[in-house]
């Protein structure tokens, strides 16, 4: 699958002016790569990463990313009285709301979102969710329709994390390092939800004592950082190679503040929500796609699901994060400058 030749797709605003509009609105501004602004979001370019290159496997090399394979759609700095999941089963919730709407007036545009639901570990229940998307169809076989289709024990193999801190207070770069890299599903504990139309992660980062004591830290600086965010799925063989991003984030001083409270949709809502989905979207065969049984793969990739990584013990799964350091097989190929501050 090759999203870069959506590109032209893009630039028309007008024709999506639906997308501006979803990128536009939500508790924090989108703004500029230039510095000049604060709490709110942007999208990073993608030489801040390194990815397996074409020959990793042989030759540990990585090298500068290419173009993100999915554009940004939006970002949710928000909080609420229960852990938050789940959003894009909502109704009532911005995104979805647009995407129905779309669907039912322009049926000729299939969007596909994806979105990543980091949730923090804190008595407000804070979380930040960002939203990426594509209009154009997966390729048949390709390690993207892989994942969609996998198992969850196929998605926590593969979806990877690399973070980059770009601006941080001495004692948050002495704890998480220049950069950390990791298998989110091997760290932490991640729940998939699908639909028709989209892929949630909802990603729990209390679910590790590691990672739980480092946001705890970082979250009391949070006003004074600048983080860039890449998720990407780990290429392990050559015919995956090389790597390519799915999408980034760059989050630039977050005020606690200006978090959105959520509104908890009721059961019968969530379950409307699911029904208004299936109908919109099953005579494009987009349902199918995601449902159906691969047999490369155990298991279903429908619905949703969990699996966690016990946080008890010498917590190797998260110390990635902890201390900026990467798993043996990408420690090996790292740059120079891309080496972690110790």
């Amino acid at each position: 699958m090759d999203y870069q030749n959506e590109e032209d797709e893009f630039e028309d605003a007008s024709e999506y002016d639906w997308m501006e509009k979803i990128k536009s609105t939500g508790a924090v501004p989108y703004l500029e790569l230039d510095g000049s602004g604060r709490n709110g979001w942007a999208t990073p370019t993608s030489d801040r990463f390194m990815v397996r290159g074409p020959n990793y496997l042989s030759d540990k090399v990585k090298i500068p990313a290419g173009e993100f394979l999915l554009k940004p759609l939006g970002f949710d700095w928000m909080k609420g009285p229960t852990k938050i999941s789940e959003v894009l089963n909502n109704p009532n919730h911005r995104i979805r709301k647009s995407i129905n709407e779309l669907a039912m007036n322009d049926p000729d545009t299939k969007p596909f979102v994806w979105a990543f639901n980091l949730q923090l570990p804190n008595k407000d229940n804070y979380c930040a969710i960002i939203y990426f998307i594509s209009l154009e169809p997966v390729e048949d076989g390709s390690l993207v329709d892989r994942f969609l289709k996998g198992d969850d024990s196929f998605k926590n193999s593969r979806l990877k994390l690399i973070a980059n801190m770009a601006k941080a207070p001495w004692i948050v770069r002495t704890a998480v390092g220049e950069q950390a890299i990791c298998i989110l599903g091997r760290a932490l504990r991640c729940k998939y939800v699908t639909g028709s139309d989209f892929i949630e992660v909802d990603v729990d980062i209390g679910s590790s004592i590691v990672a739980n004591a480092i946001v705890h830290l970082a979250f009391g600086y949070v006003t004074c950082l600048t983080v860039d965010l890449a998720f990407l799925l780990e290429g392990q063989s050559e015919e995956e190679l090389p790597e390519q991003i799915l999408g980034a984030i760059r989050f630039v001083e977050l005020d606690p503040a200006s978090a959105e409270v959520y509104q908890m949709p009721s059961n019968e809502e969530f379950g409307e929500a699911r029904n208004l989905g299936t109908r919109l979207w099953n005579p494009f065969g987009i349902s199918q796609l995601l449902h159906q049984n691969n047999s490369d793969e155990s298991g279903s990739g429908s619905g949703s699901g969990s699996s966690r990584v016990p946080s008890s013990g010498n917590g190797s799964g998260l110390q990635i994060v902890a201390n900026g350091s990467l798993d043996e097989a990408d420690r090996e190929g790292s740059d120079e400058s891309n080496k972690s501050v110790k």
